[in-house]
């Protein structure tokens, strides 16, 4: 199975709900299951246009923009997320970032020009696909950015506007 980059977007409450839970459990199980609308698999886009915008020298701003949106903030208290039956352990454990983190990264990735910056991928696909760390990427790579950075945008507006938090994992 590939590892791919997942998030959710969940209440406070639920977070809470999900910790007691965990401590009320013989195993720590924390009965984590987020409605499958607010989840997202974002495969591994996000990596690739962080490895990009390193390569190509893009405004270090929006590399980490791009890096926190996935990876959360340290220190978040979702501890009891380290769980089998929440991720397979192969990545650090699930980060969090709260509800006004979220707004602020939905605003931040609204400041990315991602035209601008794919305007910058070798026109050769090896290239690019290089650049991106997918060698022997074969579909348009461009449009598999975009179409994933689009997702990205709009999970975490929604998140933003619902006033939920946003959970980061590897799985």
């Amino acid at each position: 199975m590939a590892l791919t980059q997942q998030l959710a977007r969940v209440s406070p409450q639920y977070l809470a709900q999900c910790r007691q839970t965990a401590a009320d459990s013989p195993n720590g199980d924390p009965n984590w299951n987020p409605p499958a609308e607010d989840t997202l698999d974002l495969d591994w886009a996000i990596w690739g246009l962080i490895k990009f915008f390193r390569w190509a020298r893009i405004d270090a701003v929006h590399t980490n923009t791009l890096e926190r949106s996935i990876t959360g903030d340290p220190g978040s208290d979702v501890g009891f997320l380290d769980h089998a039956e929440v991720y397979d352990g192969f990545d650090g454990p699930p980060a969090l970032l709260p509800p006004e983190v979220v707004t602020e990264v939905a605003h931040a990735l609204d400041a990315i020009d991602l035209s601008k910056a794919l305007a910058r991928l070798p026109q050769d696909n090896a290239e690019a696909a290089l650049a991106c760390g997918f060698e022997g990427f074969a579909a348009n790579l461009p449009a598999y950015l975009d179409q994933h950075f689009d997702t990205l945008r709009a999970f975490y507006h929604a998140a933003s506007h619902r006033r939920l938090a946003v959970v980061t994992w590897v799985d």
